[in-house]
């Protein structure tokens, strides 16, 4: 597991405006500062990754230098996981896309339940699955998108990159998707009666793009 803020860095700066209420609530704000984090997020994760010696000519010389292997695909949940997913994308700017549906019903007196409802994939076959989620909290929404996932095939490589993660959740993918690597941008202390991360930031669905009804 890789968190970005146990080593001081400009992720410290991103995730203390994501959390500050007197910052967060200017929606552009939060947005690019999620876009952010999806960079260096992508950025370490890319360390991680397969590459090959690919030959390239410049105006004076041949030489050669280390490329990726190949795309990874990258897989967020939706709405809340769009900017974190963009900022992967600025950097994965040739990989594929796969979007799913996933929400959680709140009711009195009910278990939390989570209703995954739309799922569009590329193949994943033999292929690197990165899952962007802001908010790992209780980890159901993720385990779930990603076991519908694997109808459209098994990757070779699955790593998970969120935000801000409870311990939680944190266990709740370990113990459901054992093969995935994590990097999160701060591991916050525990889940709260309604199962949101403390301390935690809010809804960043909500604070990214509006209260739903």
């Amino acid at each position: 597991m890789h968190i970005l803020t146990e080593t001081p860095s400009l992720a410290n700066h991103y995730v203390a405006e994501l959390r500050d209420v007197h910052v967060h609530r200017d929606s552009l704000r939060f947005r690019r500062n999620l876009e952010r984090l999806g960079e260096l997020l992508a950025y370490e994760i890319s360390k991680t990754l397969p590459y090959k010696e690919v030959p390239v000519t410049t105006p004076l010389a041949e030489t050669s230098t280390l490329l990726l292997a190949e795309q990874p695909v990258l897989a967020t949940i939706l709405r809340a996981g769009l900017p974190l997913y963009q900022g992967m994308l600025n950097y994965f700017d040739k990989a594929y896309s796969t979007f799913v549906g996933a929400y959680r019903v709140e009711e009195e007196n009910t278990q939390l339940q989570i209703n995954m409802e739309y799922l569009a994939s590329v193949n994943l076959h033999d292929k690197i699955l990165i899952l962007a989620d802001p908010m790992l909290a209780t980890g159901r929404s993720l385990v779930k998108s990603y076991q519908g996932m694997l109808r459209h095939g098994k990757p070779t490589q699955v790593h998970i990159a969120a935000a801000i993660a409870a311990p939680e959740g944190l266990a709740y993918v370990r113990e459901h998707v054992p093969e995935a690597h994590v990097w999160l941008g701060a591991l916050d202390d525990h889940l709260n009666e309604k199962s949101y991360i403390v301390p935690g930031l809010g809804d960043a669905g909500d604070l990214a793009f509006g209260p739903k009804i």
